[in-house]
């Protein structure tokens, strides 16, 4: 399974953990996808300086294998006081419920990119993922002077060749199946959401002719098989998510577990209530009720800022209500077994897929 990625990145099998931010991913769960030579990764965009400089040493602590580290790229946004206001009072009849107090202004615990980004250079990890924007020339110089290597997200063929332009060392094809956040940032023109859900069979063949780094699958890849399929497209690698979410050593919430136990097929859907990023998670009657009202939503980062409080009140009750339960459209394949049993699984299932390709002899 040795490709161009694998030799870029220092690691024995084309697979990458992504980097789900928010609990699912652990250092246990990083380093266990690394040790069985994948690459693990750490998606710690919520998580203040100090915190990543304790995720990134309890990581290297459990293996010596390379990992990523992936931020959220920022993409300044300065609501005006009303369009605040009316995403605030949208959420009123939740927070009295939950006997919440309505914040005054943006959380003010929302971490600076910038002070996120020190402490991952001066960590040297070996690679860095980004998704949300494009970073800056500075930051870029900033992590090869580091020696770390670069890889970013595209959601469609136009945003895979700025990011090259970019000088990105890889490029992540995140096609619509894909559980999480989008990484969308160039629209266009049309600035319709629609037009950047481009399925991963779709997306991937068009993002390969589009660039000259390697490109790596995520969305809908749960076994061998999407493997397979992936690197048949012109990918270099996979990333995969949703697949991991019931591994031992993630981080993933009982409640997340036995949503993930229930899902079908159509079980998804995308939605911003939860950040105000449009993100694919399972329905929760609170997505569902927020979407149908029409309610005004903010931008990301601040609508974490209205529903935070929410989800932390409803957990100290023992509820979930207000816990997105990211996920992708594949959810019902996923298995539930430790990260590094998963993986040699998934080396045998590609095996037996190129295997179980029909063959026709020629003379």
């Amino acid at each position: 399974m040795r490709t161009v990625l694998t030799d870029l990145l220092g690691i024995d099998l084309p697979i990458l953990l992504s980097p789900m931010a928010g609990g699912p991913v652990t250092p246990a769960l990083a380093a266990a996808v690394s040790n069985a030579g994948g690459l693990g990764a750490l998606g710690l965009g919520y998580d203040q300086p100090d915190a990543i400089r304790k995720a990134i040493a309890e990581t290297r602590a459990l293996t010596k294998k390379p990992f990523a580290v992936n931020l959220f790229a920022p993409d300044p946004v300065k609501p005006s006081a009303e369009r605040f206001a009316a995403a605030s009072a949208a959420l009123a009849p939740y927070r009295f419920r939950l006997g919440v107090k309505a914040p005054d202004g943006p959380d003010p615990r929302l971490p600076d990119f910038a002070r996120q980004l020190d402490a991952v250079i001066d960590a040297k990890v070996p690679v860095f993922s980004f998704t949300f924007n494009l970073m800056s020339d500075d930051a870029m110089s900033a992590l090869r002077g580091a020696d770390i290597k670069i890889v970013g997200t595209a959601t469609t063929a136009r945003e895979a060749r700025i990011l090259m332009a970019s000088g990105v060392d890889a490029i992540v094809a995140q096609g619509s199946e894909a559980g999480g956040h989008r990484g969308t940032f160039n629209r266009g023109a049309a600035d319709d959401p629609a037009d950047t859900l481009i399925g991963t069979l779709a997306l991937v063949p068009q993002v390969a002719a589009a660039v000259d780094v390697p490109v790596i699958a995520a969305g809908g890849i749960m076994d061998g098989r999407g493997i397979a399929a992936a690197l048949a497209l012109g990918a270099s690698g996979v990333q995969m998510g949703t697949a991991f979410l019931a591994a031992a050593e993630a981080g993933t919430s009982k409640a997340h577990r036995a949503a993930l136990a229930e899902a079908t097929d159509d079980a998804t859907a995308i939605t911003r209530v939860f950040t105000g990023r449009r993100a694919r998670g399972l329905r929760t009657r609170f997505m569902v009720d927020m979407e149908q009202s029409g309610a005004p939503i903010l931008p990301y980062p601040l609508q974490i800022g209205l529903t935070r409080p929410l989800r932390e009140a409803a957990l100290a009750a023992g509820s979930a209500e207000f816990s997105p339960f990211f996920a992708g459209q594949a959810a019902p394949l996923h298995r539930a077994m430790p990260a590094g049993e998963l993986i040699r699984t998934l080396v045998r299932e590609y095996a037996e897929a190129r295997r179980a390709l029909p063959t026709t002899d020629r003379e």
